[in-house]
């Protein structure tokens, strides 16, 4: 890959975190007031990737003690990932890892722990300037998948995959992309960039947020 196409990437990557990243900080403002069962709709204005929610899906499990996160790993994709608190910056947005810890998931620390009742809130790169990194196959997820999030309590939270979206940027909507969708449940989003770069505006043009619940705990 040519200098400049590297650091096209590179910007490309950061513009669309700055505005998937507001509009995180804008919900995270109103978070108790999201309205329980609030869902992203099956509109034009959303692409599923998964099959329809809850279609022959388990039953949800009852929430766990609210503990700190330290490994995710998604059978599926191969992804056995370390996972890092992160704070909000000096815009008010959330900071992904940097580049250079590209193979970490990040966790709104300041949101839900992962197991709990509620939504709790991961984001990971999906490339640098000169490789895919760790939500790289983020997309390729289908409604039924696992997603295993190692916490320090000695629990495995286990959780379902419900949907996978891909929602572009200038239809974004915050309360539908991270809001509980079932009152009383433990979820879990995880969050990259998608669908295309475009040129004009050096960014890629969606998030793809995939949705997932409690179903099960192992030690």
């Amino acid at each position: 890959m040519a200098e400049h196409e590297r650091s096209s990437g590179r910007l490309l990557t950061g513009v669309t975190w700055a505005l998937l990243l507001l509009g995180l900080w804008l919900w995270g403002r109103e978070v108790t007031d999201v309205r329980p069962g609030a869902s992203v709709p099956a509109t034009g204005d959303v692409a599923a990737v998964g099959r329809p929610a809850g279609a022959g899906l388990p039953s949800p499990a009852k929430p766990l003690r609210p503990a700190l996160p330290q490994r995710v790993d998604i059978p599926e994709l191969g992804v056995q990932a370390p996972v890092v608190a992160r704070g909000l910056d000096a815009r008010g947005a959330i900071d992904p890892p940097p580049y250079d810890q590209a193979g970490i998931v990040g966790w709104y620390a300041a949101g839900v722990r992962p197991g709990a009742v509620g939504t709790a809130l991961m984001v990971g790169h999906v490339d640098t300037e000169s490789r895919p990194a760790v939500f790289y196959k983020l997309s390729t997820l289908v409604a039924g998948g696992t997603i295993r999030v190692m916490r320090d309590d000695g629990k495995v939270a286990e959780f379902t995959v419900d949907d996978v979206d891909v929602i572009p940027l200038d239809r974004f909507d915050a309360h539908q992309a991270y809001g509980t969708r079932e009152p009383g449940r433990a979820e879990l989003r995880l969050i990259t960039c998608g669908g295309t770069f475009d040129r004009a505006t050096r960014s890629y043009t969606a998030n793809v947020i995939v949705s997932a619940y409690l179903t099960g705990t192992a030690v």
